[in-house]
């Protein structure tokens, strides 16, 4: 199993159009046989952090995820409504091994 989790820098200013946004992206995951283990908005501490965590079998699956969304008119929305309200200001993407136990 591979997580991916995306920290998000966003526009403190543009919360609630970040959280539409999440919602429109949020069953992509399991849309393509992943896991979205939900989206992480600030609360105390730095105002402009979001973070995201979605899990697949294997990074092969992650990768045939990202080629789908690619043409997903879902996901298209989704980034085009994010590029014109600017809610997200940058991402990274890292991707990590979960330890249960």
């Amino acid at each position: 199993m591979i997580t991916c989790y995306l920290r998000y820098v966003i526009d403190p200013y543009k919360l609630p159009e970040f959280e539409k946004y999440s919602r429109m992206i949020m069953p992509l995951a399991a849309k393509y046989g992943g896991t979205h283990h939900g989206t992480f908005l600030p609360h105390e501490g730095p105002n402009n952090i979001a973070v995201q965590l979605f899990s697949f079998p294997s990074l092969s699956e992650y990768e045939r995820y990202r080629t789908a969304v690619k043409h997903d008119e879902v996901a298209l929305a989704a980034w085009r409504f994010a590029e014109d309200t600017r809610c997200v200001v940058s991402f990274e993407r890292s991707f990590m091994r979960p330890m249960f136990e």
